[in-house]
């Protein structure tokens, strides 16, 4: 990334929104916080050793426990009714706006700043639009036949958006779990409320506990109602099975094994490595992937991922 290069007594000072609001490569605005989108842009924090920038990162509070501690982040400010006003007090070298809702685009744009990148608001229209390096981001999420066709991966676009190369850096996350690996096998099995289509069937993963539990030792997904617990938890396995879920970005960040099931998501969105096995429905349905949450065929394609597949990935990443 090209910045202003100031004396190398003073660290730079960046602005990062990414509150969860919205998925930075898809289009729709809601409420419901995506973590696993925050976790994921964490990739970034890499561009910026702290050594010679301060962070900061504007998330919801749900959000914010995966930001707190991380090295890379000076402050993380929770944002609450009062933020704008204080945000729009403050100077920074590098604002980067990963949001697409228009307020906080509106917001960014105020912030006073030598550099912007990400989105940005656009008055006559009243809708995000993008600033440079960032057209294939409100490309992909307006042109869902064009995102199935792009074949880099999340992290890459984000450091596309930024102008700079991405050389397979990891997720950094914040918090640090205190459990210790006592599980073979972690069976991470529920999703968001957002897609419930990219859930495995629960008969599925009934039968996979079966399969494994004679020869592994098999937990089902635990602290549903802590996020710190559920990090936790995923620690506490050597190996995870898991929907394209938030689990699967938190386990690929504690540097654990990952069995990976895709079927209305797209699996190279995920870098691909030694780390993880992805698996996706043994069907040629030309809907795949339909990056849908409602579902016109009779059975779901997540059905069409085998038991068999799923077993011998487990044993595969378990030698």
């Amino acid at each position: 990334m090209k910045t202003n290069k100031l004396a190398n007594k003073s660290r730079q000072h960046v602005l990062i929104f990414k509150l969860g609001y919205t998925e930075t490569l898809d289009e729709d605005v809601g409420d419901l916080v995506s973590l696993g989108d925050v976790l994921r842009t964490t990739v970034i924090l890499h561009l910026f050793p702290p050594e010679q920038y301060d962070v900061t990162w504007v998330v919801d509070p749900k959000a914010a426990p995966l930001l707190r501690g991380n090295p890379y982040i000076n402050r993380v400010v929770s944002v609450n009714a009062f933020t704008p006003q204080q945000l729009m007090s403050e100077w920074y070298d590098i604002v980067i706006n990963f949001e697409k809702d228009p307020g906080v685009c509106a917001v960014a744009d105020k912030i006073p700043a030598w550099q912007r990148y990400g989105f940005r608001y656009d008055p006559a229209s009243g809708k995000a639009v993008s600033h440079v390096h960032s057209d294939i981001a409100v490309s992909m999420s307006k042109d869902a036949n064009y995102k199935k066709n792009v074949s880099r991966s999340w992290s890459e676009i984000l450091y596309q958006m930024l102008g700079s190369e991405y050389k397979g850096q990891s997720y950094v996350l914040g918090y640090r779990p205190h459990s210790k690996e006592i599980y073979d096998v972690g069976l991470n099995h529920l999703v968001g409320e957002k897609y419930p289509l990219k859930r495995w069937p629960q008969q599925n993963w009934d039968e996979l506990y079966g399969a494994l539990s004679s020869k592994y030792k098999v937990s089902w997904q635990q602290g549903e109602n802590s996020l710190e617990g559920y990090i936790n938890w995923i620690n506490s396995c050597r190996v995870l099975v898991t929907n394209d879920s938030l689990g699967l970005h938190l386990a690929l960040a504690l540097g654990k094994r990952v069995v990976a099931l895709f079927g209305p998501t797209i699996s190279t969105e995920i870098d691909s490595s030694d780390q993880i096995i992805k698996l996706t429905p043994e069907v040629s349905w030309p809907c795949i992937p339909c990056l849908e949450s409602n579902c016109e065929q009779e059975v779901i394609c997540m059905t069409h991922i085998s038991l068999q597949s799923v077993v011998s990935a487990v044993d595969n990443l378990c030698q």
